[in-house]
């Protein structure tokens, strides 16, 4: 069995490992010849992540036949964490049932960390069509949720043609953030239907949070009172997908 992933620096792993972070202590990746993914869902059924990582998007990798591996993820993040910007990253599976993680950039380090039992059964992703979807570059996403998480623990999404408003109430006050179309931030924005729906600010903050320092875009899609699908679109990470179910009281 082969299985080793190399990159050219450290900041994917460290982003997709802080992402899975938000909602889980344990996670397994499946690897095949095309790639690397990881699907799991919070213990209160209200979050889902789905990654992709294709072999394409790594400076090396082998992998000769399916196989998952399990790990603690908070041990794997104080690993990668140690790594330096420069640094190339090399991920791989040992004879001696470690995860070896190989950091240089003239200065080698090494590291094993213990692999756990897989136990993730195949979580199904939701079916679902959406009415409206605003794609936002990750900073401007990212700043929208930090103004409204000031007074709100929720934020509000409405949608009408050309133009989309994020807004929270607490007891502090409200917040409301408009964006048209042409501002800066917001790159696309189509409506089928008017949309509004509500959502939990503190997955949604640490999520974005979690992987805004790659830059990037993130496309927002939802519909009335109907679950959010974010999808984070990230140079050298292929798909990471978050579904969030709607607040349900407004």
């Amino acid at each position: 069995m082969v299985f080793v992933a190399k990159t050219k620096s450290p900041e994917e792993w460290k982003a997709i490992a802080s992402a899975i972070s938000t909602l889980v202590d344990e996670a397994t990746f499946e690897a095949t010849a095309e790639g690397i993914s990881f699907r799991g869902m919070d213990p209160s059924h209200i979050a889902l992540i789905d990654i992709y990582w294709p072999n394409h998007a790594f400076e090396k990798y082998e992998c000769d036949s399916a196989i998952k591996f399990g790990i603690k993820v908070d041990e794997f993040s104080k690993v990668i964490k140690r790594a330096d910007k420069k640094d190339t990253v090399e991920i791989s599976l040992g004879e001696d049932s470690m995860l070896h993680v190989k950091m240089q950039n003239g200065y080698k380090r090494e590291y094993k960390t213990r692999l756990i039992e897989s136990t993730a059964s195949s979580t199904p992703l939701p079916k679902l069509s959406f009415n409206s979807k605003a794609v936002l570059t990750a900073s401007a996403f990212d700043r929208v949720l930090s103004d409204v998480q000031v007074v709100s623990e929720y934020v509000s999404l409405e949608s009408k043609s050309g133009r989309i408003v994020f807004a929270g109430r607490g007891d502090s006050g409200e917040a409301s953030i408009l964006l048209e179309a042409g501002n800066e931030g917001l790159e696309d924005l189509a409506v089928k239907e008017e949309s509004k729906a509500t959502y939990s600010l503190d997955y949604l903050s640490k999520i974005t949070k979690a992987v805004v320092t790659m830059g990037g875009s993130v496309a927002a899609e939802y519909s009335n009172k109907m679950p959010l699908r974010l999808e984070f679109k990230i140079a050298n990470v292929g798909r990471i997908h978050f579904y969030l179910a709607p607040r349900v009281q407004d």
